[in-house]
């Protein structure tokens, strides 16, 4: 059981303990509820306390959260963790690995693995994935190991892809354009009236004519919205057959999260985490003379 404990700020001085808990503590609402049920769940001074009670500056509230549920079975996998800690872990998820089980498609996914890793740690926990990436993109992933840490991380972290695009691309700009769901089609996307709005920066490292090595900065997280906006600008990335051509450079798309930072849900310090460019990628960066030693660590 996870035991989160947070001192009371003088601007929350006479205010209900559910205030400071949804205001100051990032609590969910249905999170509130949950602790009221579990004995001991809300202290205050170490005290049993009501949600609607008034908090003093200076007390300390202790919350006891609630035993997970773990809905789906383990598969013992490899994991390259990059950070772990009582409230987040994070691994570099390589290509050709799904994050969640889908209806026939039998195979292990990083969730299988990611429970298994916590149940061989002792620690039975559930999946819970912070941020989302395609099966064939490789890179930093993030998972909450407990609902209150999900709540409080989504959305948060910022982070930093590294793209080989199809086309000769000098510069950088950002793409503000909406993305919806293509007519007829369940998984593909395209850019559209009507779709979700979605913004993209990109920026060219290097070019030999063919390709381009850039990297880009997403402000929103729409399914494929990499893929999507960079094949609207007329660089759809190499090996991208869904919403490119190419499937003789790479045969996946070329497309890597190397970068995250967040501040940690418990503590407000900022974590800055990198993982270098995969094998595939720095591959083809190579042949064609364009990688650089220096990209390894680029944030």
């Amino acid at each position: 059981m996870s035991t989160y404990e947070y001192i009371v700020p003088p601007e929350y001085d006479g205010e209900m303990l559910q205030t400071f808990l949804r205001r100051g503590c990032g609590l969910s609402y249905r999170m509130v509820v949950k602790l009221k049920r579990v004995e001991n769940g809300m202290t205050l001074d170490g005290k049993q306390w009501r949600s609607i009670d008034r908090v003093n500056a200076g007390q300390v509230v202790r919350l006891q959260m609630p035993e997970d549920n773990v809905r789906i079975e383990g598969a013992d996998m490899p994991l390259s963790v990059v950070f772990e800690d009582e409230d987040i872990l994070v691994v570099d998820k390589p290509p050709y690995l799904a994050v969640h089980p889908s209806a026939g498609k039998p195979e292990p996914t990083l969730a299988n693995g990611v429970v298994a890793y916590f149940e061989q740690k002792g620690t039975p926990l559930s999946f819970r994935p912070v941020n989302r990436l395609d099966r064939n993109t490789s890179g930093l992933l993030m998972a909450a190991k407990t609902p209150h840490a999900a709540y409080a991380m989504a959305q948060v972290p910022q982070k930093v892809y590294f793209a080989i695009l199809l086309g000769e691309l000098h510069g950088e700009g950002t793409i503000d354009q909406p993305i919806r769901i293509k007519e007829g089609c369940t998984i593909t996307r395209e850019v559209g009236q009507g779709g979700k709005d979605s913004l993209t920066h990109w920026q060219a490292l290097a070019t030999d004519g063919e390709v381009t090595f850039a990297r880009v900065v997403i402000e929103t997280g729409r399914t494929h919205q990499i893929r999507v906006h960079m094949s609207w600008l007329g660089y759809p990335l190499v090996g991208d057959t869904m919403y490119g051509t190419d499937e003789v450079i790479m045969p996946r798309h070329a497309l890597h999260c190397g970068r995250m930072a967040f501040p940690h849900p418990r503590t407000g310090e900022t974590i800055t985490l990198t993982t270098p460019i995969p094998a595939d990628m720095r591959t083809v960066l190579e042949s064609r003379g364009l990688w650089r030693d220096e990209w390894d660590k680029m944030e």
